[in-house]
């Protein structure tokens, strides 16, 4: 007799062969048997008319410090996620000098916006080096497997103090102590190292992440305590300031250490073609021995705009400067007001003497990509949708309209404003990139960006969007589209006992109707520590989520189950799979 068996169910078994009709059998939290399965088990469930999937395995989120007092990490874990993968972008919370705490905090916060109060709250640092970080992880049972990477910036604050922090140049001396530190992690079961080079990514201060402008020696130093060490991804983020001599760091790091380097891959603001030089570039230096891969995000990167979310359309106009620090029963009797409307919209929508880039350009007056959402939200929105458009059509003024859509709900309605990866107001690039050998299905960013972008739903987008809905271009087989967020991010990540429904590997499991698969409207919770905010989204259609052979969901809802723990360092294959 089985644990449990789940029957009839159509199998999509994570490897991109093709589906077939079957049973799957699970005993100790591992899969017994695929296909017809005779025997009885203790617990059954009819499958009939579902998808059976491998839970889904997320490489890039940034968990680190929700994942030390809360057991579910959603809303990853409501999307058929099983695996999550965090410490990317080179922000985390260890190693951490007891005088550093709030620092890392503010960090995190600036980077990632994730409330300060919710972490400063929330965190109980019982640790200071990143092993006893792994330990305080472990101690928790949870709905979801945890790995983890070593932070850049943390380490370079730990061994160098303000500077550090304060990004100047590594002596020989920090790098090998930068070098030992990481290694020390990865031995103590990281599963990388990662680490920002990127503009974007600054503190609650203004400053740069540290790190941002480590030298290649630094890096390469960094590569060679993981190179001792024997595994690890090393993850980075970078603008490409520098195009050919950042590759050219990659290719050498990646060719020296005998490590995978992964990089973040996005369609650049107003620029449509770019993403293909350094795609162009990946390939170049795989031929030449290294390994390299991008990591690309299933639709367009961009802010959810909202009254009470982190930015909106009218921050900057002074009427709404005077309601700000009002509490929300309150700004939301102001906004109703017609008088208060009238003003706010009389008022420039720049203000004078304030600097007019390209970012304050398309977020306060670019109403040409601003596009409403709802339920079934569309994350591929053509022109013609855009408040731009529809306040013409009407005879209105976009501006306006938008107020009015953020007003929905009683001040619960959003305007999705993609910023990158959507420059050409369609995903044709993303279809090409997801046929590629050398991408990553990933940038989910579960965990962060609270009160600005929700695109840790993307698991349920790859199934709704790429393989069911999409009208606006060539859609993914239903097979490739499980393969790239199973067994190919599992493997990416050095995890070979998941990712696929095949016998010996671990039991995680997704029964979905795909039929009634359907992203629900974002919404704001304010239900972290200190009553932080963060922005989830829900799913229909996740029949059941089994994590190493016990449901931890059915229906969405969590059973109290927690089989999920922190992984620690690669994962081989079972013996008996190796031997095939």
């Amino acid at each position: 007799m089985h644990d449990l068996v789940i029957r009839n169910g159509t199998i999509v078994d994570g490897t991109g062969a093709p589906a077939f009709t079957g049973d799957v059998a699970i005993d100790n939290g591992r899969i017994a048997a695929v296909g017809t399965v005779t025997a009885t088990g203790k617990e059954e469930i009819d499958a009939t008319g579902l998808l059976v999937t491998p839970g889904f395995v997320d490489i890039h989120t940034h968990y680190d410090g929700q994942a030390t007092w809360d057991a579910d990490l959603a809303p990853s874990s409501w999307h058929g996620v099983t695996t999550v993968v965090m410490g990317n972008c080179g922000v985390g919370f260890a190693p951490a000098a007891p005088e550093r705490h709030d620092w890392l905090i503010e960090l995190m916060e600036g980077v990632e916006d994730i409330p300060g109060s919710a972490l400063a709250e929330g965190l109980t640092w019982n640790w200071e080096t990143f092993p006893e970080y792994l330990d305080a992880l472990d101690a928790m049972p949870r709905t979801v497997d945890v790995g983890t990477q070593v932070p850049h910036a943390a380490v370079r604050a730990y061994v160098m103090g303000e500077r550090g922090a304060r990004n100047e140049p590594a002596t020989a001396s920090d790098i090998a102590a930068m070098s030992r530190i990481v290694e020390q992690g990865l031995n103590a079961g990281a599963l990388g190292f990662s680490t920002s080079r990127t503009m974007l990514h600054k503190a609650k201060d203004g400053e740069v992440v540290p790190g941002t402008f480590a030298a290649r020696d630094e890096l390469l130093g960094i590569g060679m305590g993981m190179k001792r060490a024997g595994h690890g991804v090393f993850e980075m983020a970078s603008d490409f300031a520098e195009y050919a001599e950042e590759f050219a760091t990659m290719e050498e790091l990646s060719r020296d250490s005998g490590l995978s380097v992964t990089y973040a891959l996005l369609q650049s603001l107003g620029d449509t073609e770019g993403w293909r030089d350094s795609i162009a570039r990946t390939e170049q230096a795989n031929a030449r021995g290294a390994r390299i891969t991008a990591q690309i995000a299933l639709r367009g990167t961009g802010l959810l705009l909202n009254w009470r979310g982190t930015v909106h359309p009218f921050m900057p106009r002074p009427s709404w400067q005077s309601i700000a620090g009002l509490p929300w029963d309150q700004q939301l009797a102001k906004l109703q007001d017609p008088e208060f409307k009238a003003r706010l919209l009389s008022e420039p929508a720049l203000p004078q003497g304030m600097p007019v880039t390209s970012l304050a350009k398309n977020l306060f007056t670019g109403w040409d990509g601003h596009f409403g959402l709802s339920d079934d939200p569309d994350y591929e929105p053509s022109p013609e949708d855009s408040i731009a458009a529809r306040a013409a059509r009407e005879g209105r003024d976009p501006a306006e309209y938008a107020y009015e859509l953020m007003l929905e709900d009683e001040g619960r309605g959003f305007i999705y404003l993609p910023l990158l990866n959507y420059t050409d107001r369609h995903l044709n690039h993303v279809r090409e990139l997801l046929d590629h050998k050398d991408t990553l299905v990933s940038l989910s960013d579960g965990g962060a960006h609270c009160g600005t972008i929700c695109d840790a739903a993307s698991t349920t987008f790859m199934l709704t969007h790429w393989v069911r809905d999409r009208e606006r271009g060539e859609r993914l087989s239903l097979e490739q589209a499980v393969h790239r967020q199973t067994a190919h991010t599992a493997a990416a990540y050095g995890l070979l006992d998941r990712g696929a429904l095949k016998p010996g590997l671990v039991g995680d499991v997704n029964l979905i109707d795909l039929k009634r698969l359907r992203l629900l409207k974002p919404y704001l919770a304010f239900d972290l520590p200190a009553g932080g905010k963060r922005l989830l989204q829900k799913a229909e259609g996740y029949v059941a989520t089994i994590k190493s052979g016990k449901v931890t969901f059915r229906e969405g809802v969590a059973t109290g189950e927690r089989p999920g723990a922190l992984i620690r360092g690669p994962q081989a294959e079972p013996l008996a799979m190796a031997a095939e």
